[in-house]
């Protein structure tokens, strides 16, 4: 979650190289994710280019595996490249369910997609490396910038991709279970400050803005949670970010310890965030800040040392950001703008001609536990977002400067507002026309796996990730999709 690296946010964890990165470098207070979940996030930021371009629809839809990335580029270019963790950029990861749950978001059934979100705290106080895979990768890549980097004589770039601070999965709910255990160790938690932390205010059910209601549903958070509950899974949340910082810190110590942190440009970013049960949610997959605002933070040669950067931006500005570095021409087509005029501290009238960089950002969501396509627009204090064909489902409208913790929808209270906002996003996406090809796209997908399967359709569809509900009325659900089909 982006508000975590700074105030009032960062008052709940412990982030020390977070801070630092602050102190020596820039934090974008206003980055946002281009797509709220994995896939279809990092397409964005790997390609440069929008969702609804790339046509990243979901978690097993995203960039050919042959697609040119900005690495890629950087590699032809003369850099020495290397990539450590999580990639998850192409298409045809993730699991069965999590694809048939994305293509079945228009039927009309609702259904537990997720186990209920629990904590579980592992090992003692002495207990550090609680998530094995991403301390392995850290620790590749430490050892490549000590034995590799160092002796290099061209320029490098290294990539190193974790997978915390996601939840783990939970066996209790099957055998294709959600993730939805907030698992931390006592010596991580010893680094979160509970009274500090903030119980999110939820609407009432009946009150709930019908694809919020939809969300919560199948993320399997709308039963009874107690103050306690809530409180823990956001705290454990904290301490899997701090987790997280310490992986971080490793690197800066790599680079400090081996002389090269004087003249590497560092980042750090997230494909999205977690709600933590804000908004009676967790999980990503929303355009509420806990889920699309994502940290951003760049320290090195030539950036500008303890700046905070109001302007909206977001991941697409990583790839022209590289090429920009690496002095290669920036591609026309691309949906993002270099982040080094702001990076440099240079005020927006110094900046060239060629990047009038826009004062809005665009998020956008096809995938599961949605049961429309969603597009976000955040421009000034305005978060509008627009649903389907902007007709069948309410748009939503936050001032996020006197409602930063978007409770009150004022679409109806400034229309004008949402007018002039809706042809903005129009002139830059035709929604109704990409909500109607991922509706396409869906039953498509869905009719050529159903005929793949045969006679076995019924049993495999039922056992899916939602079985416990659907086990209990399977022909109510199949008789759902019929009629959608």
């Amino acid at each position: 979650d982006g508000r975590l690296t700074f105030y009032p946010g960062n008052q709940t964890v412990d982030l020390p190289f977070i801070n630092f990165m602050k102190r020596s470098g820039t934090v974008f207070l206003n980055a946002y994710t281009n797509s709220p979940i994995c896939c279809p996030s990092r397409a964005a930021m790997w390609s440069g280019l929008f969702t609804h371009i790339t046509e990243s629809w979901n978690n097993f839809k995203g960039l050919d595996p042959d697609y040119v990335t900005w690495m890629d580029l950087m590699e032809k270019h003369g850099y020495r490249t290397q990539k450590y963790g999580k990639l998850d950029y192409t298409s045809g990861h993730h699991s069965l369910s999590n694809r048939v749950e994305a293509w079945t978001r228009d039927v009309d059934f609702l259904l537990r997609q997720e186990g209920r979100p629990m904590v579980n705290l592992t090992g003692d106080r002495k207990h550090v490396r609680v998530m094995e895979t991403d301390w392995q990768n850290t620790d590749k890549a430490v050892n490549w910038i000590k034995e590799e980097a160092v002796n290099l004589t061209q320029p490098f770039v290294l990539y190193l991709g974790l997978n915390l601070p996601h939840p783990y999965p939970s066996p209790y709910t099957g055998e294709n279970f959600g993730a939805s255990t907030f698992l931390t160790s006592p010596y991580w938690l010893g680094k979160v400050t509970y009274e500090a932390i903030k119980i999110p205010k939820w609407s009432s059910l009946s009150e709930m803005h019908p694809v919020d209601y939809y969300s919560s549903y199948t993320k399997n958070c709308t039963g009874e949670f107690t103050k306690q509950e809530v409180r823990n899974i956001r705290a454990f949340y904290y301490a899997m970010c701090a987790e997280t910082d310490a992986m971080l810190g490793e690197i800066i110590s790599a680079l400090r310890d081996t002389g090269l942190l004087k003249k590497t440009i560092i980042m750090f970013t997230a494909d999205h965030g977690e709600l933590a049960m804000e908004h009676r949610q967790f999980y990503k997959m929303s355009m509420y800040e806990g889920s699309s605002h994502v940290p951003l933070l760049v320290m090195g040669p030539g950036v500008k040392e303890q700046q905070e950067v109001q302007n909206v931006v977001s991941l697409v500005d990583l790839y022209p950001t590289m090429l920009d570095i690496a002095r290669i021409p920036v591609p026309q087509n691309l949906s993002g703008y270099s982040l080094m005029p702001l990076l440099r501290g240079k005020a927006e009238n110094e900046v060239s001609p060629r990047d009038p960089r826009p004062s809005w950002v665009l998020s956008e969501f096809h995938g599961c536990n949605v049961n429309s396509s969603t597009y976000m627009l955040r421009t000034g204090k305005w978060k509008y977002v627009a649903y389907s064909d902007g007709h069948s489902v309410p748009p939503q409208l936050f001032d996020l400067t006197s409602d930063p913790d978007e409770l009150t929808n004022v679409a109806m209270k400034f229309p004008v507002i949402v007018h002039s906002l809706d042809k903005t996003l129009r002139s830059i996406v035709n929604y109704p026309k990409v909500s109607s090809s991922v509706q396409e796209y869906n039953k498509r997908q869905f009719v050529s796996w159903k005929q793949s399967l045969g006679q076995n359709y019924s049993n495999v569809i039922a056992n899916l990730r939602w079985h416990q509900d659907w086990l209990k009325e399977p022909r109510k659900y199949e008789n759902a999709i019929d009629k959608w089909l």
